[in-house]
């Protein structure tokens, strides 16, 4: 059994050309588990599930644009894996028309796991918290994070994550979704640091970004350190690593691969040499 969320879109939730962004994506994958929890989980435990988990692992592919519409966008999301402390989930962002055509704009997967937060401790699964997701489990391959690379040190790739009061949540928690925000801002100012521009013609879109959740970004005065650089280019892809850092130790990294696009036709385009400079160092 699959959870169907209807979730409303915002005028904010656009970028500059008219798309839903990357980023606001995770919070409408937020909104649908928070939505299946209350829904389907037991009823003493149901704010345990919609409130007391965190995430530790995002993996989001985009397929296709989503544009603003005043009907909400339809999510779907259920269980994919159920272990002793942890559970996935996986969703599917879409819309269909009158003849049941179903047009994909997000796939994703999402681990997690229960957190006492007075305690800052994970904690294993209930029973009855078993029992109530095994009713949405359709079993797929396990999500398996890939060994992390090393962080690479280039030029402009250092950029202070200020953490707004905006950003955290009931426990002093900085929110899943705003990770997502962090790497972006990152990567934008690696570029623009670099003066690598796409010149005309060409927009960069993400296509898949894959994020691990290592510990807890808190509210501070002190901005933490996020390091950002391009770990491959292909011939119309790039991919851009990060790390969230306080001091040495590593609160969260991401992966994001981005596409050339022809403005134009919308079509994949050959990565420029500007682009392709950022690689070299």
């Amino acid at each position: 059994m699959r959870h169907l969320y209807r979730c409303p879109l915002r005028w904010a939730d656009l970028d500059l050309l008219g798309h839903v962004n990357n980023v606001t994506y995770v919070d409408y994958l937020q909104e649908a588990r928070v939505d299946m929890f209350r829904t389907h989980a037991p009823d003493s435990r149901a704010d345990d599930l919609a409130e007391g988990v965190v995430v530790v692992r995002h993996e989001v592919t985009y397929v296709s644009s989503l544009t603003f519409s005043l009907e909400p966008v339809a999510i779907e999301c259920w269980v994919t894996e159920i272990r002793a402390a942890s559970f996935t989930m996986a969703y599917e962002i879409f819309a269909e028309d009158d003849a049941g055509e179903r047009t994909v704009h997000l796939r994703a997967r999402t681990v997690l796991t229960p957190y006492v937060f007075a305690t800052e401790r994970p904690r294993r699964l209930h029973d009855e918290e078993k029992e109530a997701l095994s009713r949405l489990l359709e079993p797929d391959e396990p999500v398996r994070p890939p060994p992390a690379s090393a962080v690479v040190d280039v030029p402009g790739g250092s950029y202070p994550v200020h953490v707004r009061f905006s950003d955290v949540d009931v426990y002093g928690h900085v929110n899943n979704v705003k990770y997502f925000e962090y790497f972006q801002e990152a990567r934008i100012h690696l570029m623009t640091a670099r003066g690598r521009e796409l010149g005309d013609g060409l927009h960069l879109v993400v296509a898949q970004t894959d994020v691990d959740y290592r510990r807890p970004i808190l509210f501070r005065a002190e901005p933490y350190d996020c390091r950002t650089w391009v770990s491959r280019i292909g011939s119309t892809s790039v991919v851009f690593e990060s790390v969230v850092r306080d001091r040495d130790e590593v609160l969260a990294r991401a992966k994001v691969v981005g596409v050339c696009i022809d403005s134009r036709t919308g079509r994949p385009a050959a990565v420029p040499d500007e682009l392709r400079a950022l690689v070299a160092g």
